[in-house]
């Protein structure tokens, strides 16, 4: 994909390149309403944030289980301590050559591509939405201005001003409920206080604050 982009983007002048980070990893996760929620994805997320523009990062896990196996190198960036996440990850960047043609995808090189005005169109929605989907997955509030600074009139730019506007009534109240369900049952108070962190005024803070008092108690 970040092969792709850069052929992709090497026609087009810096202000208007399309750069996504990536995160990478391997791990459980939950399944709700068509998404995916929990440490797995958080972490994932996370790796994201991490990463640079046209860059990938990856767990330790991705790691040993690609290496040797792909034309990539793994450089060890150390542990990160990272929002939400009890203990710190180990990170690794992965170094691979941007220019090169990705050698397992069934498309057209670029200046074969059909720029017509159905084919230009077709191409600037699907930019868009992977556009999108990317801001999303961060909690820059940067991300969604840039979105709006590329898309004024675009198909999600109502729900990016209702974000800027106010972040925390934007959220999906069903990601709070899929947290806390996540975590009630774990017996950790480093995750119970990540939710208090996360939702200082949510649902279940009461019961939160019940459960880390008993799980701070001294035993017997």
């Amino acid at each position: 994909m970040q092969q792709s982009l850069w052929h992709a983007n090497s026609r087009f002048p810096d202000d208007k390149k399309m750069q996504l980070r990536i995160g990478i990893n391997v791990g459980d996760v939950m399944v709700k309403s068509g998404d995916i929620f929990g440490d797995g994805v958080n972490i994932a997320a996370r790796l994201e944030a991490l990463s640079e523009a046209g860059g990938i990062c990856v767990t330790r896990g991705v790691r040993d289980h690609l290496r040797d196996k792909v034309q990539a190198k793994f450089e060890d960036r150390g542990e990160h301590k990272v929002k939400n996440i009890a203990r710190p990850i180990r990170v690794f960047r992965v170094v691979f050559d941007e220019r090169a043609r990705p050698g397992n995808i069934d498309e057209p090189p670029v200046d074969e591509i059909d720029n017509s005005a159905n084919g230009g169109q077709l191409k600037s929605a699907d930019a868009e939405i992977v556009f999108w989907q990317s801001v999303q997955a961060s909690e820059s509030m940067e991300e969604y201005r840039l979105y709006l600074d590329n898309y004024p009139d675009g198909k999600f730019a109502e729900l990016a001003k209702n974000r800027l506007a106010d972040p925390a009534q934007a959220e999906d109240p069903s990601v709070e409920v899929t947290f806390w369900e996540s975590i009630r049952d774990k017996q950790n108070p480093a995750l119970v206080r990540a939710y208090m962190e996360k939702y200082p005024q949510g649902k279940f803070r009461s019961l939160a604050k019940i459960l880390l008092e008993d799980l701070s108690a001294p035993s017997p």
